[in-house]
């Protein structure tokens, strides 16, 4: 090979060597823009992630969202049948030939009150059904964390909120609907620990419900469960236990002219049928 065609060969293939880098250069700058530009979208993505994530854990629950609402603060709230007074909050049952009337101050999951009823809630029944005196219920939602007025709700659940609705649901059917309805929430295979929040659950609350006749594939009672009508009426009725004149602040708690009625020297409410039958038959008689 001669001088000249060696200079030429090494010439081209310096110009090969020069042309490969350039596209090598290009392929490799072409991948990086694809790596900024796929770094970028999952950052975008996970800002946006985040953005909702922080916007939903700011957006009110359901029962804030009712509490805040404008029909509950210009005082529209649907009540059930078989209530009077300012929002239906006053649930009166029993004889009108009754003399005396019992407030009964409960909390939908309180494990006390289930006690209760369970124990004596018969014999309650039975005085109430004999004309004995009649029973005014006040419900409240404080297990569930709630103090209406003073900041978010349901901080503990929402059980104790959705019980009293679906007992508003109840009440609505009739007053001996709701006195069932509330037995069979207080029995115990159906009343859960106070930790665990099924009261929550619409399906579980009509389950329950299927129990007791008068509300056995009840559409209407169905509806107004799952549809929450009465929600509103629940919170109504829990600031109603919240700003009691008798001071009671927990439950049960059972009152009867304006006096608070307690056993023994601890002053515990009556847990057995023994111990109601004589504070409420002093009472009775005072």
């Amino acid at each position: 090979m001669s001088k000249r065609n060696a200079q030429a060969a090494k010439t081209a293939a310096r110009e090969r060597l020069r042309v490969e880098r350039e596209r090598q250069a290009k392929r490799d700058k072409v991948k990086r823009q694809a790596i900024v530009a796929a770094s970028a979208v999952a950052v975008l993505a996970a800002a946006g992630g985040i953005g909702y994530a922080v916007v939903q854990a700011n957006q009110p629950s359901h029962w804030q969202s009712v509490q805040d609402s404008k029909d509950v603060k210009a005082g529209k709230i649907v009540a059930p049948a078989n209530t009077t007074g300012r929002n239906g909050t006053t649930v009166v049952i029993g004889k009108s030939s009754a003399k005396k009337t019992l407030k009964v101050y409960e909390d939908p999951r309180c494990p006390v009150c289930a006690g209760f009823e369970q124990a004596v809630g018969p014999t309650v029944k039975k005085d109430v059904d004999s004309g004995k005196f009649r029973i005014q219920y006040i419900g409240g939602t404080f297990l569930d964390g709630d103090a209406l007025g003073k900041g978010k709700i349901g901080k503990n659940g929402e059980g104790s909120k959705n019980a009293m609705s679906a007992m508003g649901a109840a009440l609505n059917v009739s007053p001996e609907a709701f006195l069932d309805y509330k037995s069979a929430l207080y029995s115990a295979k159906w009343h859960p620990d106070e930790k665990v929040d099924k009261f929550k659950d619409d399906a579980y609350l009509i389950e329950v419900a299927d129990t007791v006749p008068a509300l056995k594939g009840n559409a209407q009672f169905q509806n107004a469960v799952k549809k929450g009508t009465y929600d509103a009426w629940a919170l109504a009725m829990s600031k109603t236990f919240d700003t009691n004149k008798d001071d009671v602040t927990g439950t049960p708690s059972f009152v009867m002219d304006g006096k608070k009625l307690t056993s023994g020297p601890q002053g515990y409410p009556p847990m057995t049928v023994a111990a109601f039958n004589s504070v409420v038959g002093a009472a009775l008689k005072g």
